[in-house]
């Protein structure tokens, strides 16, 4: 059966689609009109583009209602329900805290006790008013911002999938760098597309689990790919919302979920908040089909799954075709 493969660069990853079907031209097609689906979202959502929809919220919500449009309005309030889902341990206003340990980090210093607080003070989806009559948002202090990183990948994943659904596409994989990826249908002769997790303590082919998914996405956070180091000791780029201060401990955690953006805050609220709080996260309204957490002690290394989709191998294996994530 023809097998189609394409790529779009976006929001700094590369998103990958393979796709298959009878017809290589009408497979093409509707790959390409999906991938333009994800450049459509990153204009809205990047907060490194002026024009975009939340760059203006950025730059004028403290002073003035904002207005929005309904798809960046409806997107808002489905992460401000996820952080009270959460416990805010997602948390889109993170912003200010995020730039304050990476600019310490780059003089390699820690950061003040006195700037931590500030920080945290601009830190919280209860200071972004939504106004759903009006269409509008409204920061309810001076230096919070919106910061869509956590999920603004996930979120272009789910629409390029609508959009292959709606061209009649069933049988599709798309992943956006090392953290998302959604399986539509199957491959002929097969129970599901196989995604592979990286073991992050092991060599390039060693891998941790495999995720076997059918019409489901795949979310996997992890603080070791950005970092800093200050006297000796690496501090990663996942901030702690309630102390304001990078986690530890949690190696990585992964998510199976009906939706990319659901998965994509979940699985960084399951790096958040370790073993000790995920079992009754998981017991929320959250869509969590299974999920996978490795965590990391003075005194042992433990993986706990939930759930069927992962399959737990510690070996090196050939990796023949699976994607890799890590």
């Amino acid at each position: 059966m023809p097998e189609v493969r394409l790529a779009c660069y976006a929001m700094a990853t590369r998103f990958e689609l393979i796709l298959v079907g009878e017809d290589e031209v009408y497979l093409r097609a509707a790959g390409e009109e999906a991938l333009r689906e994800i450049t459509r979202i990153e204009e809205l959502l990047s907060i490194y583009r002026p024009t975009s929809e939340l760059a203006r919220v950025n730059r004028m919500a403290a002073e003035r209602a904002v207005y929005v449009v309904p798809e960046v309005f409806s997107l808002l309030k489905a992460a401000k329900r996820l952080s009270l889902l959460t416990s805010g341990a997602f948390d889109m206003t993170i912003g200010p805290l995020v730039r304050l340990w990476r600019t310490c980090g780059e003089v390699k210093r820690m950061p003040s006790e006195t700037e931590i607080e500030e920080a945290r003070a601009a830190v919280g989806m209860q200071l972004v008013e939504l106004d759903e009559e009006a269409g509008t948002v409204r920061f309810l202090r001076p230096g919070v911002s919106l910061d869509p990183g956590a999920i603004g990948k996930g979120y272009a994943v789910d629409i390029a999938v609508r959009r292959l659904r709606e061209n009649g596409i069933t049988c599709a994989l798309l992943h956006g760098g090392s953290s998302t990826v959604y399986a539509l249908g199957t491959p002929k002769g097969d129970s599901g597309w196989r995604v592979a997790l990286r073991d992050p303590n092991g060599t390039e082919q060693a891998l941790v689990a495999v995720a076997e998914l059918r019409d489901a996405a795949l979310s996997v956070s992890a603080p070791h790919g950005r970092w800093f180091e200050v006297d000796g000791r690496r501090y990663g780029h996942v901030i702690e919302p309630s102390s304001g201060r990078p986690i530890e401990g949690v190696q990585l955690a992964a998510t199976v979920t009906e939706f990319a953006m659901e998965g994509d805050a979940i699985s960084t609220a399951l790096l958040v908040l370790g073993s000790a709080a995920s079992p009754q996260l998981l017991q929320e309204p959250l869509g969590i089909y299974s999920a996978l957490l490795i965590e990391m002690t003075k005194e042992q290394r433990r993986i706990y799954l939930f759930g069927s989709h992962f399959s737990e191998t510690q070996t090196d294996i050939p990796l023949e075709r699976m994607p890799i994530f890590s």
